[in-house]
């Protein structure tokens, strides 16, 4: 056939396509924003329907877009290095994808939609609007399921998290109702696999690694698929560009492979997440060859140990597994093809970015998202379960494993005061880095500084201005250290109430540094004299928790067993102290628990003079029992070992104190000139 009948029969394909009715699917954005306005309008009924449309059309539209180019690229291969054939194949290819687009969703300018509404979707704003909709049209369950599904990408939402809490002691919303509606199949399989392997269930747990591998190297071709649309060409203007037609080709290709070679933190990363779980993909294969050996399956476990080595050459604990199973098997075996197949395309990638950066302007940053999880010791050279922790894998993973902190963790030192008695460590606590003491201060001082919370604190101070913050059943008062301070200065509290406030959190900041052994001084962070107060007539049937279950320094995320370190939780936070003023209340228990936030580890009752300390990341989740009668109150103390983290108030608070022990203002009472500021 000759070029003029390759151009015909190009046209003709084309014509044709152009006379055929063409399938159309209502635009997602459009649909969106009707649901926004009716929502606006209380018209519930409306904004369920449009919703509900809007998802399903931008679930179909991207679906159609994968479906569409892996099945054009398969019919249209570039089979040969020719320029003509290169060129023949492009233009066969791209009629391919307009015919099969537009065919399943209607013309594709109708669906060419802005950034700030694919961002709406992404983060899942349209469950937001369903859930407040479907709790107004009495239909718990599906609002107890959009909750759910919002929340897991925006976990640091306060309100959605008060409102799943009321979900769930709903007559009517059962426990399954709780389901995240856009779950990523490979995420839900491994991490429910980690959860059985941590219980020890390893058969079970093979079976769904196994499904999360498969559904992993799904998701990538998918995720590879997506890239082959429109890029962004960031510090260009291709409205003026002076490129030839190979170079225009070049960026672009290049845009593509590195927007491919982005799918492996994409794939790792979970909803909500701004960091990948690191190590993912050779976790699966380590989690493998350790449950294939509990379960007596040799030839799988040397399978995946060899495979888990293509990722890690040479790593110490895995080569030992790997041959303990040779000498039982007595032979050797091959590691996984779908694995090799994949780290050779991505080395091909890599090698072509090298170049291609270069062209585009785009920095090279080589790295993969997977990383070498150190060696261990196995003296009996008896293969080893994963211990692959990074920052973000799952802490219900790890097996025999010290966390990565900048301090060895001990516990047990001086107490430094002489009334200050140890009442339980980490051991009667059932957990690690925890600790009870009680008398830390006396009852006149417990007094004295209930006495200065009624005056100094006040609602929704310390929790942006909201007076009930975890939960409408409870009013929340609070003030900082330089505050009382002022209020003393001001002559509205007595000033050594307000000293001793400020000496009482100095000694409980010692007593921990103390005990936990620091090598580093440790700095308050945020300092808070804070009360959390009943309200009455609404109290029956409650079963809420004053304050839910979390953790200090870290998102955490119970359904998968993690917690995230990244923000907006205050990362830096190394340990946190509790020093309660009475117990003269019902309820208000605070508890420890294990990472589901269900299961509760170990359970203190406050009094005066009592302090419970702890390490604030993901190894202690705690919460706060319903305070159902009476006032509850507490110097409320978190510490950072980082002193570039120092809590600002306290620094002042710091001179204040200074300035004041030099005009010896506690012996002779307080001689400043009442226009000078504080």
């Amino acid at each position: 056939m000759d070029v003029n009948s390759k151009i015909l029969a190009f046209l003709t394909c084309i014509l044709q396509a152009l006379l055929q009715p063409s399938a159309s699917l209502e635009p997602f954005d459009l649909l969106y924003d009707n649901g926004v306005e009716a929502f606006y309008k209380g018209e519930y009924d409306r904004v369920v329907q449009y919703m509900e449309s809007a998802l399903k059309s931008f679930s179909e539209v991207r679906q159609t877009r994968i479906r569409c180019r892996l099945k054009c690229s398969d019919q249209h291969r570039f089979d040969s290095f020719v320029t003509d054939k290169i060129f023949e194949v492009v233009l066969y290819r791209g009629h391919c994808l307009n015919q099969c687009i537009e065919g399943k969703i209607g013309a594709q300018s109708v669906h060419k939609i802005s950034e700030d509404v694919i961002q709406d979707f992404n983060r899942r704003n349209p469950y937001n609007y369903l859930q407040l909709a479907y709790r107004k049209l009495g239909q718990l369950d599906k609002a107890a399921s959009a909750a759910h599904t919002y929340f897991q990408a925006n976990p640091e939402h306060v309100e959605m998290g008060e409102d799943l809490e009321q979900y769930k002691a709903q007559k009517g919303v059962k426990e399954e109702d709780f389901t995240d509606r856009e779950s990523r199949p490979h995420q839900k399989a491994f991490f429910a696999g980690v959860k059985l392997y941590d219980k020890g269930n390893y058969e079970e747990s093979v079976t769904l690694f196994e499904e999360a591998l498969t559904e992993y190297y799904h998701a990538d071709v998918e995720c590879r698929a997506l890239c082959e649309g429109p890029q962004h060409f960031e510090e260009q203007k291709h409205v003026l560009y002076k490129y030839n037609l190979y170079e225009l080709i070049s960026d672009h290709y290049t845009q593509v492979l590195h927007c491919q070679h982005e799918c492996v933190r994409d794939l790792a990363t979970r909803p909500g997440r701004l960091s990948p779980v690191e190590n993912y993909l050779p976790l699966h294969y380590d989690y493998l060859q350790f449950a294939y050996f509990q379960a007596g399956r040799n030839e799988e476990a040397l399978e995946c140990a060899l495979t888990y080595l293509l990722f890690h050459e040479g790593e110490e604990f895995m080569t030992e597994n790997m041959e303990y199973y040779r000498e039982v098997l007595g032979h050797d075996g091959q590691p996984r093809k779908e694995a090799e197949q994949y780290l050779r395309r991505h080395k091909q990638e890599l090698d072509l970015l090298l170049i291609g950066s270069s062209n585009l302007g785009v920095p090279y940053i080589e790295g993969h998202y997977w990383s070498s999880s150190g060696s261990r010791e196995d003296a009996n050279r008896i293969p080893s379960g994963t211990d692959g922790w990074m920052d973000y894998v799952p802490i219900s993973a790890k097996r025999n494993i010290t966390m990565p902190v900048l301090h060895e963790l001990r516990e047990g030192g001086p107490l430094l005061y002489e009334n200050v008695r140890l009442v339980q460590n980490s051991v009667t606590l059932n957990g690690s880095q925890r600790v009870l003491f009680d008398e830390v201060i006396s009852e006149d001082e417990c007094s004295e500084l209930k006495q200065l919370a009624q005056i100094v604190t006040a609602a929704g101070d310390g929790y942006k201005g909201k007076m009930s913050p975890h939960t409408p059943n409870e009013k929340f008062e609070g003030a900082t250290v330089l505050k009382t301070l002022k209020y003393g200065y001001e002559g509205r509290v007595p000033l050594k109430s307000a000293r001793l406030f400020y000496d009482v959190s100095e000694k409980a900041r010692r007593i921990i540094e103390s005990y936990f052994m620091l090598n580093s001084t440790l700095h308050f962070s945020y300092t808070h004299l804070v009360c959390r107060t009943a309200i009455s007539g609404q109290q029956d049937h409650r079963n809420d928790l004053s304050h839910p279950i979390h953790a200090d320094n870290c998102l955490l995320d119970p359904e998968a067993n993690e917690c995230w370190k990244e923000p907006p939780a205050y990362t830096y936070r190394d340990y946190s102290a509790l020093l309660y003023l009475n117990g003269d209340f019902d309820g208000g228990e605070f508890i420890f628990t294990e990472m589901d936030a269900k299961t509760v580890t170990a359970s203190v009752k406050p009094r005066c003079g009592r302090m419970v300390g702890f390490s604030s990341g993901g190894e202690n989740p705690h919460g706060v029992r319903a305070v159902t009668r009476g006032q509850r109150c507490a110097v409320a103390l978190w510490f950072t070992l980082d002193p570039l983290y120092r809590e600002l108030e306290r620094l002042q608070a710091d001179e204040v104190i200074q300035a004041l022990d030099s005009q010896h203002t506690w012996d002779h009472g307080l001689h400043i000139n009442p226009k000078d500021e504080l």
